[in-house]
């Protein structure tokens, strides 16, 4: 008697585990169009240089040139937080509040104008 008992819960037990799958196989199909009609997600520049600048005041300045060719991070120390400039378009100045940024990532010499120094000319 116990086995039939067992038979049979085990038997029911699979027949409502197959169950609603329709419910499951549309919100998945649902999902996948979602994210189809997605925007598409623009990532930021990578870093295609990292140089570091010696400036005729005979400051040190930290440059990442980033991969869009219109934007670089300047930093006064080698692990303080960047400032971003940005231009707009490649090849003309890049600036942010109180810095102006003239120079590419294959050149040697910048010219950089900071808050607290004023504008100056930069060796790499």
């Amino acid at each position: 008697m116990t086995r039939t008992t067992l038979a049979l819960a085990l038997t029911a037990a699979a027949a409502l585990a197959g169950c609603n799958k329709g419910a499951q196989t549309n919100a998945a199909a649902e999902e996948a169009n979602n994210a189809a009609a997605a925007v598409p997600v623009e990532l930021p520049p990578a870093i295609v240089a990292s140089k570091i600048y010696r400036c005729k005041d005979n400051s040190v300045v930290y440059i990442d040139w980033l991969s869009d060719n219109k934007s670089a991070n300047i930093r006064s120390d080698k692990n303080g937080a960047p400032v971003q400039v940005t231009g707009p378009e490649a090849g003309q100045a890049m600036v942010a509040e109180g810095y102006s940024l003239t120079g590419s990532a294959t050149g040697s010499n910048v010219t950089l104008t900071r808050p607290d120094k004023g504008s100056s000319s930069c060796h790499a």
